[in-house]
């Protein structure tokens, strides 16, 4: 099984660090260089992560030219669903026109993207269904504190999206590796709004329902975690650093991502960027990138390309795809 189809969506707003200059004490400067952002997109009051989730959803259908009566599968990757439940997956369902397939959202923060690949890939190789719809899609600006400096200069809003289906031998998904460790949940949450801290006049005084996160020990597992996964996602795979056309990782920061790419020794010009023009959209940022780099026109049949990430829970995982192959 491999990808058809590639969508993504971002909101109009732009938010500039010059912006935020003048909301909290912070600097373009200071963002740029501890970061890589410039500019973040940020929704309007109206709009949900179902509908940026619908917006690229329908961009990968179209490329990848499957039609709403052929998606057996609806996975959305959030951790802003439009509200507890349903999920943001049977909206989307619902509003695509998918009738009858199975929908569900899927919570693995940052990795979510990596997450619903391998679970919509599972079903597709058992043959319970022919193509699945995997969709990372975030409103982390419904969740971020812009008086907290340390995290409002971070995040953005979009989604990305792709159509899986089968593909020739020797394509598509070659290996996918994932894991976790709850015992560091806390350095990057959110406090309140669940069943343990239930939203309360309290909570909403003391801003525990935005993302609360602990940057520097954040940091240092990132950089860890993500070069392992990738290395053994690549091992599974039976291939070298040498054979990686693109490196796709997960747009947290921009000194994550050279750290990340140093220690697998993969050179600056396979490494694909973009935070500096939507910052971190957690589960959305890989399948944007993805997606941008199909549409540039820079994938060729039989490229390597290895996704990786990291995220809250914490989670990660990293899939190494060879391009093209469609059947």
């Amino acid at each position: 099984m491999g990808i058809w189809g590639t969508g993504s969506a971002a909101p109009e707003r732009v938010l500039t660090n010059f912006d935020l200059e003048r909301m909290v004490e912070t600097s373009d400067e200071w963002i740029r260089t501890r970061t890589g952002i410039r500019e973040r997109r940020i929704c309007d009051e109206q709009t949900a992560t179902s509908d940026l989730a619908m917006q690229a959803a329908r961009r990968a259908m179209e490329a990848a030219g499957v039609a709403p009566e052929a998606i057996g599968l609806v996975v959305v990757a959030t951790v802003t669903p439009d509200m507890a439940f349903p999920s943001t997956a049977n909206l989307v369902q619902h509003g695509l026109g998918i009738k009858g397939a199975a929908a569900f959202d899927l919570a693995a923060a940052c990795s979510g993207f990596l997450y619903g690949l391998d679970v919509a890939a599972s079903a597709i190789q058992s043959g319970r269904v022919r193509h699945a719809l995997v969709i990372g899609a975030e409103c982390l600006s419904k969740i971020t504190d812009y008086t907290d400096r340390s995290t409002c200069v971070l995040f953005g809003d979009g989604a990305g999206a792709v159509v899986l289906g089968p593909v020739s031998e020797g394509h598509g998904i070659l290996a996918s590796q994932l894991g976790s460790d709850g015992a560091y949940g806390d350095l990057l949450c959110l406090p309140a709004g669940g069943s343990r801290r239930p939203a309360s006049e309290r909570t909403v005084a003391e801003r525990l329902h935005y993302i609360k996160m602990q940057g520097n020990e954040v940091f240092k597992i990132a950089v860890r975690t993500m070069g392992e996964a990738a290395e053994q996602a690549l091992r599974q795979a039976g291939l070298g650093v040498d054979q990686v056309r693109y490196l796709i990782p997960h747009q947290a920061n921009i000194r994550i991502i050279d750290a990340a790419a140093k220690r697998l020794g993969i050179p600056e010009e396979r490494v694909v960027v973009n935070i500096d023009r939507y910052g971190n959209t957690s589960a959305a940022s890989i399948g944007i990138a993805l997606d941008e780099t199909a549409r540039a026109g820079k994938l060729a049949d039989g490229d390597v390309v290895v996704m990786v990430a990291f995220g809250g829970g914490l989670t990660w995982g990293a899939t190494v795809v060879r391009w093209g192959g469609r059947t």
